[in-house]
């Protein structure tokens, strides 16, 4: 009897551990973890709802109580952390020390794709007394188990870089047949063409919008990012108010090739070729849109708070330390006195004041420093006269060249139309009536194109005397102007602000003025060009343009 009472304990203690091992999740409630990474998988019966199914079902055939379901969207492999479903999971078991869970995944693809990470998610589950449990796998902790999970966790991670190769071979053949294989462009709508596959075409209803903003902005309609994105704005192009939000955004469109038509993508080495896709803008439009975007000027934002008080606030700098000067009014003994005044703590020039009167009066005398002699305006108009006889003969070659394109594929037209004719099948057929489409668009498009006739009595010497004129006289326009419209003739005179400081005055030496580009230009290009009144040989550049 006392041998028998002395084992009884241990009997017990068996008894215990046995009904632990034939009831291992006693006393746990269940979480669902699913992961989906696509609209394709839900359409493919691999959805949530597909996932979260079977895991409860699973829950249920063992007995465990199901309490959530954590659905993630995140692809790939990688840091778990980085799954918000899984953040949430764990944060949720962390909020609930007095429970205990089984977490149960569909596939063990879905615990994770990166061996690294799937042993330390493992690791995560197993310092908080999480059981995971698969639908398709056996988790075990021994170590021909962990060996066994720890190769599979390195197949699904090869598997995962072999699909990401596969996808990027695919995608980067397709930029290099001239298609955009990602997601649509800004102005641009995917679909699925029957010759082409996915292919991206211009949206109607903002394509013309677009057109404009792009053309406006390279040839100076639209001085600023900001006015263009406001043009965007109003025509519903891009969707609320504030223009200012859509800076960078159309900052990204300006220096995309994909607008004029190409295709690149450097990240893969696929360079510049020519897309399969129509073009909103011309390649000429764009490389002047991309000269624009080298000068400094119409990267610059005209302040909103502008007072006629300090009408040159946010146009100067300090020449100490290149912070932006800024204005306010100071109380004296009798009056308000105003100054402009760098408030940088570490420049030299720190809090030391400059007289309004002062800054303007040196201002105004700049303007009327800077101004053309009228001698220039005949040169610069005979290179204008050069320069758009060019221009013409270069559409007259156009033309000829879109006349002899419509010749060709009106030739091609006669040979699809036959095949098609002849096809022995309805799909070949379809496809054949297809590239007939495209064709008539191109040769109605061509036809339209030759249809417009050169005016060349267009008056662009009114824009030239008008530039010419600014230039000219840029101190008595500037006086009649408002103070947000003074701002934009100043990014016209000047491509950077001016420096100032009440010792020396403005440093002007690395700024470039509209008289000093004209200046530029006239000697870039007068030795080939004799303007009428100017014998050869006679012209001296130096002072045709003057600074005093």
């Amino acid at each position: 009897m006392q041998n028998q009472a002395k084992n009884q304990p241990k009997n017990k203690e068996l008894r215990m551990e046995s009904s632990t091992e034939i009831k291992p999740y006693a006393g746990r409630v269940g979480l669902v973890y699913v992961r989906v990474s696509g609209s394709r998988q839900a359409s493919e019966g691999h959805g949530r709802e597909s996932q979260e199914g079977r895991c409860k079902k699973e829950l249920a055939t063992v007995g465990i109580p199901f309490e959530k379901s954590f659905p993630d969207t995140y692809t790939g492999g990688g840091d778990f952390m980085n799954r918000p479903a899984m953040r949430d999971l764990l944060a949720y078991v962390d909020a609930l020390p007095h429970k205990r869970f089984v977490v149960v995944f569909d596939d063990l693809k879905r615990f994770a794709r990166d061996t690294i990470f799937h042993l330390k998610l493992r690791s995560a589950f197993k310092s908080r007394d999480i059981i995971p449990r698969c639908l398709n796998y056996n988790f075990d902790d021994s170590p021909e188990g962990m060996f066994v999970e720890t190769v599979l966790a390195a197949g699904n991670e090869l598997e995962r870089h072999q699909n990401r190769r596969q996808v990027i071979q695919k995608m980067k053949a397709r930029l290099e047949a001239g298609y955009w294989p990602f997601s649509s462009k800004k102005g641009y709508t995917i679909i699925n063409d029957l010759l082409h596959g996915k292919f991206a075409i211009p949206d109607k209803k903002v394509k013309e919008a677009l057109k404009i903003a792009l053309e406006g902005f390279a040839n100076g309609t639209f001085v600023r990012k900001i006015d263009a994105c406001r043009f965007l704005v109003k025509k519903g192009f891009w969707k609320g108010q504030v223009a200012d939000r859509h800076i960078e955004k159309f900052d990204a469109i300006l220096r995309d090739p994909f607008y004029p038509g190409y295709i690149e993508y450097p990240k893969w080495d696929v360079v510049r070729r020519l897309g399969k896709h129509e073009a909103i803008i011309s390649l000429d439009t764009f490389e002047r849109i991309q000269k624009r975007l080298s000068k400094s000027a119409i990267n610059t934002q005209i302040r909103k708070d502008l007072t006629s008080d300090f009408p040159l606030r946010g146009l100067l700098v300090c020449a100490g330390c290149g912070h932006h000067l800024t204005a306010a009014w100071s109380k004296g003994h009798a009056k308000l006195y105003a100054y402009y005044h760098c408030q940088n703590k570490t420049c030299i020039y720190y809090r030391e004041s400059c007289s309004r009167k002062n800054v303007e009066k040196d201002f105004d005398s700049l303007l009327k420093e800077n101004h053309l002699k009228p001698g220039v305006e005949k040169l610069v108009a005979a290179i204008f006269d050069r320069v758009w006889e060019e221009e013409m003969s270069s559409i007259r070659k156009q033309k000829l060249n879109a006349d002899w394109k419509v010749m060709e594929l009106q030739g091609k037209t006669r040979e699809l139309t036959e095949m098609a004719i002849r096809a022995k099948t309805e799909t070949l057929r379809t496809v054949y009536e297809g590239q007939l489409e495209e064709m008539a668009k191109q040769i109605e498009q061509l036809e339209t194109e030759k249809g417009i006739e050169i005016d060349f009595s267009i008056p662009y010497r009114t824009a030239l005397k008008k530039a010419t004129g600014l230039v000219k006289n840029p101190y008595d326009i500037w006086k009649k102007l408002e103070v947000g419209e003074k701002h934009q003739l100043y990014f016209f005179l000047f491509e950077e602000k001016l420096a100032y400081s009440r010792n020396t005055g403005y440093r002007t030496d690395k700024t470039p003025t509209a008289t000093k580009l004209f200046e530029d230009f006239v000697a870039e290009n007068s030795l080939s060009v004799h303007p009428p009144g100017i014998e050869p040989g006679t012209l001296s550049l130096r002072g045709i343009c003057s600074t005093s």
